[in-house]
């Protein structure tokens, strides 16, 4: 910096619940707290603002701005006690409107600073978060609270003695695959997977939900959207009185629960948060313009975010990347939460692109192929709201370095992976291929959680199998792709079904048609197929259940199969988790 420039230097002090510290001056208008000119600009440092008159901890530069005549800094301090003469707790929306309708006379400094910082809000929650740190890390087996969400309301959905007696079992290695639980009733056997069921991210989301609600008695909590895809844990949650802010694919939802016909009705709930009020960010994430509106009506945001510590990973690669001038490929279903939230994520940093298959990895080299006005028309057709804002096809697909949707398949990633470095080989040569494609420690972003569910369950399919049954909530990825590796082996004796009520009868079960543009399906949402009694004697099912499936449903989907059996036909669960244990 020039000692030629005046340079002020500005500190804004926030709150838990992003809002703003001001002062009021004697001529009755809002201005900055702390200001400091010329030489003192060091006053404001990243390791301490302990000079300044009640804020104590660390300040951070949130940005910087150089004009001719002045040099413009303005640090962030997150600190919720600090008390000033004349000082007032603001969130930024209320500055706003108080300011438009006359209500409050803004500094012409201040305006300019919140205008300043406009581009950088985002970061403010975080600012403490150093790069190897996570939002909500996954806690430790003795860290866990299942006691939380556990209880007499809950206790069927979410306890299986069974469940637990397998996993304990046969899950020696959470991220290693081990065999399958082959479990003997006698008229029926079920072999189970070694790895299925609850992931430790939804383990982590539900607890801090659960938690939430308990924790806030007296204040209105709410989710963004769904917490995770499992409609019964969902339902579990709004009997406790927890409210979503917008669907899965993020329509605003109104207070009689009721979609809205647009996001500026004054009855969605959206538009009736105050900062007094809770919400609860999914493991999914959220996208960077919904954390904002949460910022902006002056609610906390950090200590309420329940995204997936490995969905974060993929976040921080995403934004490495783009550090290293490397555009950021998305394998990921659009309209899915997390590709939402991954994409609004990566867009703030770089170029950003979301693909959905090879066809569209496919697609997109026939872009980078092409020439002049032929690549701008094919790449707005095949890749239209796909793309960051002012992406140029010209020179942003020079550079690529690829993620994921976290819940898809780990193996479909990796091969597009690799399509892209055969395609910059034949481009560039092989000496020059790590220059155009991200190839540190390629499908580092993968989630492990979702691969050793597949892991495990190419290992169960290898078994003597009449049926398999896979257990999830109707828009679960990860739980598609489970039934995906058993559709692939066992055809139409593969069935997708939500809880035990899909099984009609004996002879009938109501399978789940996923809709994917990438797999052709059937026009039906639901059919419903022979069961039972199509299978020859003994009955060998294989049961697992998604990433986002209670293990008491997996109990209960037993219970129910096992009761169209003679009583004297099926042994108990005591016997089966005594022989059980003794061949463990």
């Amino acid at each position: 910096m020039e000692n030629s420039l005046e340079s002020l230097s500005i500190l804004l002090v926030f709150d838990q619940r992003n809002r703003l510290l001001v002062r009021i001056n004697s001529k009755q208008c809002v201005e900055p707290t702390y200001t400091s000119k010329a030489r003192e600009v060091c006053r404001f440092t990243e390791d301490c603002v302990e000079p300044v008159t009640g804020v104590a901890g660390k300040a951070y530069l949130l940005s910087q701005h150089t004009t001719v005549d002045q040099a413009l800094l303005i640090y962030c301090a997150l600190q919720s006690d600090v008390v000033v003469e004349n000082g007032r707790y603001y969130s930024l929306d209320q500055i706003q409107t108080e300011s438009a309708n006359g209500q409050l006379n803004i500094s012409p400094l201040l305006a300019e600073v919140l205008l300043k910082i406009e581009p950088d809000l985002i970061r403010i929650p975080y600012l403490d978060s150093t790069e190897t740190e996570y939002i909500y890390r996954f806690r430790t087996a003795k860290e866990r609270n299942s006691a939380i969400y556990i209880d007499q309301q809950s206790e069927e959905l979410y306890q299986s003695k069974l469940c637990r007696a397998i996993k304990a079992a046969r899950r020696t290695k959470e991220k290693i695959a081990g065999e399958p639980a082959v479990l003997d009733f006698g008229a029926v056997t079920y072999v189970i997977p070694s790895h299925f069921g609850f992931c430790l991210g939804v383990q982590n989301a539900i607890e801090r939900a659960y938690e939430t609600v308990a924790a806030n008695p007296t204040k209105r909590v709410f989710m963004l959207s769904e917490l995770i895809h499992n409609p019964f844990v969902n339902e579990d949650l709004l009997a406790r009185g927890i409210r979503y802010l917008q669907t899965d694919k993020g329509l605003p939802i109104c207070e009689d629960g009721s979609i809205a016909s647009s996001s500026a009705s004054p009855n969605t709930l959206w538009n009736q948060l105050t900062s007094e009020d809770v919400v609860i960010i999914p493991a999914f994430g959220a996208t960077n313009e919904d954390k904002l509106r949460l910022l902006r009506r002056g609610l906390s945001i950090r200590e309420n975010d329940a995204t997936c510590m490995l969905v974060e990973k993929v976040w921080k690669a995403a934004r490495r990347y783009a550090r290293e001038g490397y555009t950021v490929i998305i394998h990921g279903k659009s309209e899915h939460e997390e590709t939402k939230a991954t994409f609004s994520n990566s867009s703030s940093h770089g170029p950003a692109l979301m693909i959905r298959n090879m066809e569209h990895a496919r697609l997109l080299t026939e872009v980078i192929q092409a020439q002049g006005a032929e690549k701008i028309q094919l790449f707005e057709d095949s890749f239209k709201g796909l793309h960051s804002k002012g992406f140029d096809p010209a020179k942003d697909l020079q550079k690529l370095a690829v993620v994921n949707q976290t819940t898809l398949l780990r193996n479909e990633t990796l091969t597009i992976i690799e399509f892209f470095r055969k395609f910059m080989v034949q481009c560039y040569g092989e000496a020059q291929v790590a220059e155009h494609l991200w190839s540190k420690g390629k499908g580092d972003t993968l989630c492990y959680a979702t691969q050793v569910n597949q892991d495990a369950l190419h290992k169960a399919v290898e078994q003597p199998i009449d049926a398999a049954l896979v257990v999830g909530g109707k828009n679960s990825s990860n739980t598609f792709q489970l039934h995906r590796v058993c559709e692939q082996r066992f055809g139409e004796n593969a069935h997708y079904i939500q809880s035990e009520a899909n099984i009609l009868t004996s002879d009938q079960i109501r399978h789940y048609v996923f809709p994917c543009p990438s797999v052709q399906t059937s026009s039906a949402k639901e059919v419903v197929r022979p069961f039972l009694n199509a299978m020859p004697e003994p009955k060998r099912i294989l049961l697992t259940g998604g990433a986002s499936c209670p293990d008491g449903l997996i109990q209960q989907v037993i219970h129910k199969i096992n009761s169209f059996f003679p009583p004297r036909s099926i042994r108990s669960i005591e016997s089966i988790l005594k022989a059980f244990e003794v061949e463990s």
